[in-house]
């Protein structure tokens, strides 16, 4: 059929044969009867198809579940920690120096109407930023098993792909001047650019009422902010603001150190937690 079919749509090729009008519509019927043959389904076929398959699509999407009041308020108690961290962090006039260890890292402090007194320690760290991130964010629960004055960091609850509700015990400090302490908290982790954020603060959540036996902190706004570092874009520039009440008789003065202390373990801890960590994966990849 479509030799004949080409053989008679070649014949009004020809000058003499163009006037002739039937042989014409002959071979346009002809070609487009073949052609919807060969094409397979026709236009209002896969249309329909189409139409069905976003339909389906339609309706998971509005069969998944939307997020709740209450983690929606999660959501917005953590943008607010990240916000008011930064904006803590963004002014640089009035911070007092609490202490200063022999490798260079420090700690500094200020007073805020509103807040009371925040830490900031700096330090600069020898890893990049992002490996530092998915430490501290994906392996957050692993942190007691490195950090000695953390027993423990347990996920309570995760909101989207940045947001989370944290429960943390603290271990006793020596001499158990400041005895454990237990905090849930809202956290929320962000990537800008090149700068890494783990901000958080206080909240409660129906998971972990407060324990017996443990008194219950506040915190926040806290943040880890991590961005490479000017002179070694390798290495990051690691900022923490700290902002905690620990609540119970304790002197200010033994909560300055105590906190100021705190903070100074934490990166002599971080740093050989990633030493060792590193060393494991160059031997993982030799073998």
């Amino acid at each position: 059929m479509f030799p004949a079919t080409f053989k008679l749509a070649a014949g009004i090729s020809y000058r003499h044969m163009r006037n002739m009008t039937g042989l014409q519509k002959n071979a346009v019927v002809a070609i487009q009867h073949k052609f919807r043959s060969l094409s397979g389904p026709g236009p209002s076929t896969w249309i329909s198809h189409v139409r069905r398959r976003s339909s389906l699509r339609s309706t998971r999407i509005e069969e998944k579940p939307a997020c709740s009041e209450t983690d929606l308020a999660y959501v917005k108690q953590g943008q607010e920690a990240l916000q008011k961290s930064i904006s803590i962090l963004s002014e640089q006039d009035g911070w007092q120096t609490e202490i200063i260890s022999a490798s260079g890292d420090r700690v500094l402090s200020k007073v805020l109407p509103d807040i009371g007194k925040v830490f900031k320690l700096e330090v600069v760290l020898e890893q990049h930023p992002d490996s530092l991130y998915n430490e501290l964010v994906g392996n957050m629960e692993q942190m007691g098993d490195w950090n000695p004055n953390v027993k423990q960091v347990k996920i309570l609850q995760k909101i989207g792909e940045d947001t989370m509700v944290t429960h943390e015990v603290s271990a006793e400090t020596p001499g158990n001047v400041v005895g454990p302490r237990d905090f849930v908290s809202v956290r929320c982790a962000k990537r800008r650019g090149s700068t890494c954020f783990l901000a958080g603060m206080s909240t409660q959540h129906p998971g972990m009422p407060e324990q017996k036996g443990v008194v219950r902190a506040e915190n926040g706004p806290t943040c880890i902010v991590m961005r490479p570092s000017a002179e070694d874009p390798d290495k990051t520039k690691f900022t923490w603001l700290l902002s905690i009440d620990l609540k119970g008789w304790i002197p200010k003065t033994i909560i300055n150190r105590v906190l100021s202390q705190t903070q100074l373990d934490f990166a002599n801890h971080l740093r050989h937690r990633m030493t060792v960590s590193g060393g494991l994966e160059v031997a993982a990849l030799a073998c």
